[in-house]
């Protein structure tokens, strides 16, 4: 989950590093640095903590040239300290490396490398890549990382440089993400795009088992055998605009706030008239009609939002459905065949458990679809078919956009499979279809009132231990996912369960200070969870109810009174969850939490 940069070229080396360093810092920030070749060897400089002290090093301690490597790390093996942070140095101080991934074999490694007599310094598994390079290299760096890969067990990105070769840097990749950016004159790589766009709108993106070499007269790139390789060279859309906080306080409430314009360019395209229309996915009806039931695999808030998938594909499809945690799937020995289709979910396209879970499918010969957010990345490149969902850049550890973009994604896509197989209704599509295109102006009237029971909610209750969220049918995940969000950045103790479980032992937990979190908008199973807020204040406990506008018998039980603007039930999901988001981040901050980067996580698992 680091973040890695590296550049070769004609300008300060550091200053580009630290610039794509900070578009990266939500990838991990217990340290970070950065190695520079000017001629006099590999200079390294690091510093503990977030990026700012790095900064501050350099500051001080300045070093200069024109080829580079920096990361930012979050930390896997070792504890954060600067022995651990990377760059990493071989035994010889020619060269140095970055790495995002785990060595799973390292042990073995080291032990062989320490009966040679090389010294260890840090506790990381990546010292021992350095090492193995220092013993590889007779002169040809490309060489000498294909030779050390054959060795490798495990999760990487990898940007080499060696002080006897000060005009390239040699990078590759297996389970984690690199990109390539072209220049004039320059070439620059990173662990995302955003690290790259106040360079370049150039990019390749470096397939797993390729290797490329970067100097400044251009960048060549190769397989595994290293045989060259026409690598695609795309135009990325996506602006340095969107990964700026443009005078939000956060980049969470930045993406909150965004969700509108987001849900837009998901839905835009997708419907046409009364009909949605997901031709773009080419999806070949005889294989449809062969499909006997649905994985959706994913983790994380996209686990919730194949939750929801789950109850939109089986309303709209009538095809049986289950929803897995990719990390759990890996290992569950699952029953795979060529009558099953697999959706799998993932903001960053680089989820490390959802990827190698995707990789099982395949081989079981089931058919594919990604609901992914950024274009060109691994799920999306290992599916049959993908839909994007437009989001743009997500910066905050938190997800908010992208959640509420893969549950519209997820609507569009169950109700076109559903048209296609003739299991759904015209008139009930046509419904759907113009309650797609009220959502995004709902979410924006949402987000433009000043939700007062939110701020109060936040306010009253941000000094308690825990928090219940409950839900029901398409809004049990709602519960789950709000109850995520306020542990993620408050660190407030928060389960969401489905409403029909408080007799099953939840309800134990309820007294005169303990807040529930009631998702009650209009739908089928409102009396029912009605019923369970009763039973709630009965036993004196205090009640934040969302539901729909207008809702009387909400208004006379809630504490607190959270409206939603009506909406077509399978589209609730959507709308119950702004408030939601918001109540995390408001509560959050009310603690001075740091809200984009809570502790201990960071935004993209490409780590099992």
């Amino acid at each position: 989950m680091c973040g890695i940069v590296g550049y070769v070229g004609s300008r300060e080396a550091t200053e580009v590093l630290i610039e794509g360093l900070k578009r990266l810092e939500y990838r991990g920030y217990d340290s970070a640095g950065v190695a520079v070749l000017n001629g006099s060897g590999v200079q390294v400089r690091k510093a503990v903590g977030r990026l700012s002290e790095l900064e501050k090093t350099l500051s001080s301690n300045g070093v200069h040239g024109g080829v580079g490597i920096g990361h930012t790390r979050w930390a896997t093996h070792g504890v954060p300290n600067e022995v651990n942070s990377h760059p990493h140095v071989s035994f010889d101080g020619k060269l140095s490396i970055i790495h995002n991934g785990i060595i799973e074999n390292y042990r073995e490694l080291k032990n062989e490398l320490l009966e040679q007599g090389v010294a260890f310094k840090s506790d990381t598994d990546t010292e021992v890549v350095a090492h193995l390079l220092a013993k590889a290299y007779d002169g040809d760096l490309l060489k000498a990382v294909q030779n050390v890969l054959k060795r490798l067990r495990g999760a990487y990105a990898i940007a080499v440089c060696h002080a006897d070769q000060p005009d390239r840097i040699v990078a590759t990749r297996m389970g984690s993400p690199l990109v390539i950016g072209l220049g004039e004159g320059e070439n620059f790589l990173a662990s995302d795009v955003p690290a790259l766009l106040k360079y370049t709108r150039k990019i390749i993106y470096l397939e797993e088992g390729w290797l490329a070499e970067l100097t400044t007269c251009g960048v060549r790139i190769f397989d595994a055998d290293m045989k060259p390789v026409e690598a695609a060279v795309s135009e990325t859309s996506l602006t340095l605009d969107a990964a700026e906080k443009e005078g939000y306080e956060h980049f969470m409430l930045k993406e909150i706030h965004e969700q509108p314009r987001a849900l837009a360019e998901t839905i835009r395209g997708r419907i046409e008239g009364e009909r949605v229309d997901i031709g773009e996915l080419q999806l070949d009806p005889e294989m449809l009609r062969g499909v006997n039931r649905i994985a959706v695999l994913a983790c994380g808030t996209s686990l919730y939002s194949g939750m929801v998938g789950k109850y939109l594909l089986e309303r709209f499809t009538r095809i049986p459905t289950e929803t897995w945690s990719a990390s759990e799937f890996r290992y569950a020995d699952p029953v795979i065949d060529p009558g099953m289709l697999v959706i799998a979910v993932s903001q960053s396209g680089e989820t490390a458990d959802t990827l190698e879970a995707l990789r099982i499918v395949k081989a079981g010969g089931a058919r594919t679809i990604a609901v992914c957010n950024v274009m060109g990345s691994s799920i999306p490149r290992h599916c049959d078919a993908t839909l994007y969902t437009r989001a743009g850049p997500e910066i905050g550890v938190a997800s908010t956009k992208a959640y509420t973009t893969q549950l519209a994604g997820f609507v569009l896509l169950a109700a076109g499979i559903g048209r296609t197989l003739g299991r759904v209704d015209s008139a009930e599509e046509a419904k759907l279809v113009q309650g797609l295109r009220d959502l995004p102006g709902q979410v924006k009237s949402l987000l433009d009132e000043d939700i007062v029971a939110v701020k109060r909610c936040a306010k009253r209750y941000k000094d308690v231990f825990n928090f219940m969220y409950i839900g029901r049918h398409f809004n049990y995940p709602t519960a789950l996912e709000g109850a995520l969000k306020l542990k993620e950045i408050s660190y407030i103790h928060a389960e969401g369960y489905a409403g029909g479980e408080m007799k099953h032992g939840p309800l134990a937990l309820v007294e005169g200070t303990f807040p529930t979190i009631a998702i009650a908008p209009e739908g089928k199973t409102r009396e029912k969870l009605i019923s369970n807020v009763q039973e709630i204040k009965a036993r004196k406990g205090v009640v934040v109810m969302v539901s729909t506008h207008g809702d009387e018998e909400a208004r006379e039980l809630a504490d607190y009174l959270i409206e939603i603007p009506a909406c077509q039930e399978e589209l609730s999901p959507i709308l119950a969850v702004v408030p939601l988001q918001l109540l995390a981040y408001y509560t959050a901050t009310q603690l001075g939490r740091d809200v984009d980067k809570p502790r201990n996580l960071a935004k993209s698992v490409t780590v099992e």
